[in-house]
């Protein structure tokens, strides 16, 4: 490990969940547990919980769940141990020196050599743009869509030749196994045919992290066949669901807000013209993990997409996206001409920059959008409209913006604002009754039949696993009754042994040290998913008889599936004691 579980526990120990969590999302508070719309995936029901008690967030729908590190990890893509130095840094604590573990060592390494082959890589296709002969049909490529040699330097575009193994014989000459090769998205290893690259006969855009390091490439093809452009697959350090093209230039920019575009060259003609805040997604429409990235930088997006019919369907599901993590989307008019990069050369800087101006609300455009569907001069289509204008204005969460919209939206089609506004409500609140009936069937939408079974199966050990961390009193009232030796299954096997040794060291127990002792990002999930399983509704702790009953109901439950369980391989004396201490339980009743 990095750093030790004292160190962990240290840091955490500085940090306030509820704090750093409402620093990405707006919580609202429901007794103890303080809730939102999930950051993981979208919903309309908020079922994403954060404990401070317990220093735990849980989502009942997605079921992510974890500590401070988790979060981070889960939410800005950190690695453990850059989640430790990012909070020490944020609650002003000294880290010692960090040690590598062998393994460790051998995932940074990896890490590195996937950077270097990908950068040496970047430099070859670079190489060849400006100094083969095959590259000179990319570079005119190039120069025809506008782009100066500062341009095409700047950001690092290349060229990969007509032949199939091309990149893989260099890179396998500067020291590259075909591992290092492969596991970086640049060919595919076959053993009949060998090596064939990724990329061949393609323009080159590279891509960059936010640190301006190559992670992966973008390529367009050259003359008629399919795929026109492929980008690099999923590697060990590229997810196009967490990279946004040209954001390590963009996140810099002192120009407002932050523009979002469908391609590659969309955002280098944007930038060449100086609108330097221009990023794209990468071969994907707009995602949460998109609209919670660009959140860490700005919490104001135009989307500057095509203006076909394609274009403008993408622009009212980002701007949704937007809305759900708290972004103002405003949509830019790219009419006479199909995108940024054509209007760029058509009309110009100064122009693209009236229309930022200009540019209109999500919101705003979905009713326009809406409007051209109907004929408003006929009062029963203008009704349908109206009703559907209303069902758009009903997902605005702030009332005082729902409002401004409302009289908006009034004032521009000839309405009475109080019939529109009773309209909205009228749908607010048959949609929210819906709404309550779909969460529940999404929240197991995210789980397959055997991952239900077993959480059924193991349902008793998580309540009162949880129940312990909530109520350390029960440990003196169980003793002698369970322990960590009657949980028989994993993962609350070793979840108990942990619970058991906090309580016994401690006098209490901190469910967020025992997630934070697991690395991987799953392990966490799973075990403050156990941690924080649903005892009762927020604020309705139920009276003591019930609770008393649930209890010894739980209690029950879990030793008798122990001694089931020891009863399969027992021999006859251990069996009769199995069957005395069964026999016993139907007398055992705890008292709270």
């Amino acid at each position: 490990m990095f750093y030790g579980d004292d160190i962990k526990q240290e840091v955490a120990g500085r940090v306030d969940i509820v704090d750093l969590i409402s620093g990405y999302i707006s919580l609202k508070q429901r007794g103890k547990e303080f809730w939102a719309c999930c950051p993981f995936h979208a919903e309309k029901t908020p079922s994403f919980s954060v404990n401070r008690e317990m220093q735990l967030y849980h989502c009942f729908g997605c079921h992510k769940a974890g500590g401070v590190f988790n979060f981070l990890m889960e939410y800005e893509g950190m690695t453990y141990p850059e989640s430790i130095e990012f909070l020490a840094a944020r609650v002003g604590y000294q880290l010692p020196e960090k040690k590598m573990s062998d393994a460790e060592k051998k995932k940074v390494g990896k890490r590195m050599r996937l950077l270097e082959v990908n950068k040496q890589a970047a430099i070859y296709f670079y190489y060849l743009l400006r100094n083969s002969e095959h590259g000179k049909k990319g570079l005119e490529y190039f120069k025809k869509r506008g782009l100066t040699d500062e341009t095409m330097h700047n950001y690092g575009l290349g060229y990969a030749d007509i032949y199939e193994n091309d990149l893989y014989k260099y890179l396998k000459s500067k020291g590259f196994s075909d591992y290092e090769i492969r596991d970086a998205g640049l060919c595919d290893l076959n053993e009949k045919t060998g090596a064939r690259d990724a990329f061949w006969n393609r323009v080159m855009i590279p891509i960059y992290d936010i640190n301006g390091k190559v992670i992966a490439f973008g390529g367009r093809l050259l003359g008629d066949g399919k795929p026109k452009y492929v980008n690099t697959k999923a590697t060990d350090i590229f997810d196009k669901s967490r990279n946004l093209y040209a954001l390590n230039v963009a996140r810099k920019s002192k120009r407002r807000g932050m523009i979002m575009c469908e391609g590659y060259m969309d955002v280098i003609s944007l930038h060449q013209a100086g609108f330097d805040n221009a990023v794209a997604t990468l071969g994907t429409a707009v995602t949460l993990g998109h609209a919670n990235l660009v959140k860490r930088y700005t919490d104001e997006v135009y989307l500057s997409y095509d203006s076909d019919e394609a274009g403008v369907s993408a622009a009212l599901k980002a701007s949704g996206i937007f809305r759900q993590v708290g972004i103002s989307a405003r949509v830019v008019d790219m009419r006479p001409y199909k995108d940024p990069d054509e209007f760029i050369k058509g009309l110009g800087a100064e122009e693209y920059e009236k229309r930022l101006k200009e540019a209109i609300s999500g919101i705003m455009f979905a009713i326009e959008k809406e409007k051209e569907k109907h004929n408003i001069k006929d009062p029963e289509e203008k009704s349908r409209f109206l009703k559907e204008a209303a069902k758009i204005l009903a997902t605005i969460d702030d009332s005082l913006t729902r409002q401004n919209y409302i009289e908006a939206v009034a004032g521009e089609y000839g309405v009475e604002k109080g019939s529109l506004k009773d309209l909205v409500s009228k749908i607010g609140n048959a949609a929210a009754e819906r709404a309550i009936y779909e969460s529940a069937a999404e929240q197991d939408s995210y789980r397959s039949r055997d991952e239900m079974k077993k959480e059924q199966e193991g349902k008793p050990e998580k309540l009162l696993l949880t129940w312990f961390t909530r109520e350390p009193a029960l440990f003196e009232k169980l003793d002698g009754v369970i322990s960590e030796a009657d949980f028989t299954d994993e993962p609350y096997k070793t979840v108990a042994q942990w619970v058991f040794r906090e309580y016994r060291e401690k006098g209490k127990v901190i469910p967020a040290n025992i997630v934070n002792t697991f690395e991987e990002i799953d392990e966490q999930r799973e075990v403050a998913g156990i941690l924080s399983t649903e005892l009762y509704k927020p604020g309705e702790e139920g009276d003591i008889s019930e609770r008393e009953r649930a209890l010894n109901d739980i209690v029950k439950k879990i030793k008798i599936k122990a001694i089931d369980k020891a009863f399969a391989t027992a021999d006859a004396a251990v069996m009769t004691e199995l069957i005395k201490q069964r026999s016993s339980l139907d007398k055992l009743y705890i008292k709270l």
